[in-house]
């Protein structure tokens, strides 16, 4: 209704393809974010490396990916849409899903030992992430002289990156914002593996 620009790509594959690295990152953010506190009797009982809870629940919403993932091929298939060599590069964009998504997965869950209430936050940060990034729309309808700064948000990059490379040549990319937003996901990756690693030997006393 919207008649919003599809990247040259039927509507619901532009959807999907939106809907794809979101969901996951949704589900491996909220997921993550409460790891800890929900297997709190583990962590005071054994020593093991804490890192492996929030990272056992990205593995988990990345099973829901790939079945997500088979059903947009499904989708993919009925419109008759096939993508040209660009969908080589999918272990490439798939990694930085994992990147995007771990950061905060990892950030939200060492707070969320500390700090309980960040629990509450979680759901809030998730919904508001989906208001702020094009999973509905493509990016080209951003104006030019801010679509650097909308690609602060990190997943605008990884959504970009999913439909450049689905989209093969009907679909261009914004190279000076994926960039920045791939800055964004290492950066935001190394601090929160930084904190975690620095506060983890705490967790078992405070949780």
């Amino acid at each position: 209704m919207a008649k919003l620009p599809s990247d040259s790509a039927p509507y619901p594959i532009l959807v999907a393809a939106g809907m794809l690295p979101w969901q996951f990152f949704a589900s491996a953010v909220s997921e993550s974010g409460n790891s800890l506190t929900v297997n709190a009797s583990i962590i005071s009982k054994i020593y093991f490396p804490r890192i492996i809870i929030p990272w056992s629940a990205v593995v988990v919403s990345f099973v829901d990916f790939l079945v997500s993932f088979v059903i947009l091929i499904a989708l993919m298939a009925w419109y008759q849409f096939v993508p040209d060599w660009k969908i080589l590069m999918l272990p490439f964009f798939v990694a930085i899903a994992v990147a995007a998504a771990m950061g905060p997965g990892l950030l939200l869950a060492t707070l969320n030992v500390k700090y309980r209430d960040f629990r509450y936050v979680i759901p809030f940060v998730v919904q508001l992430g989906l208001l702020i990034s094009p999973v509905g729309f493509s990016t080209s309808v951003i104006p030019e002289q801010w679509r650097l700064l909308y690609s602060l948000n990190p997943m605008v990059g990884v959504i970009d990156g999913f439909r450049w490379m689905l989209f093969g040549g009907t679909a261009s990319i914004f190279w000076p914002g994926f960039v920045l937003s791939m800055s964004l996901v290492v950066l935001l990756l190394i601090t929160s593996i930084y904190y975690f690693r620095r506060t983890e030997k705490t967790f078992a006393d405070v949780i």
